[in-house]
């Protein structure tokens, strides 16, 4: 065979699954900062969107990335946008998956 169909290995990911998975420590933001009110209001079990956050900007998604750099999993899905907020297209919805919250809260309780 002169040419293979792919030059990736078939079996990239199995390759590695054997690493075992990274230890959860993300970076905390600076809570007096819009990443660190929205990872607060996140830590409660609140989902938000960009209506919910306010502001009267779209930023939320920058400060997500934020988070996302500093190591938060944050989950998202689309949702659609509420009644009067005049795009008619979908929005972003943002949370943290419970696990990560329960992990933090056992942190923070064990910490004080």
């Amino acid at each position: 065979m002169k040419n293979p169909a792919s030059r990736q290995a078939s079996s990239g990911f199995e390759q590695l699954s054997f690493l075992p998975e990274p230890d959860f420590n993300p970076t905390w933001p600076n809570p007096a900062t819009q990443p660190g009110i929205a990872l607060a209001r996140m830590l409660k079990g609140e989902r938000l969107t960009q209506p919910s956050f306010g502001l009267r900007c779209w930023r939320l998604a920058a400060y997500v990335k934020e988070l996302d750099y500093l190591g938060w999993p944050i989950e998202a899905q689309d949702v659609s946008c509420p009644v009067g907020c005049g795009t008619g297209r979908p929005i972003r919805e943002y949370w943290l998956p419970q696990r990560v919250i329960a992990a933090v809260t056992g942190v923070k309780k064990g910490g004080q």
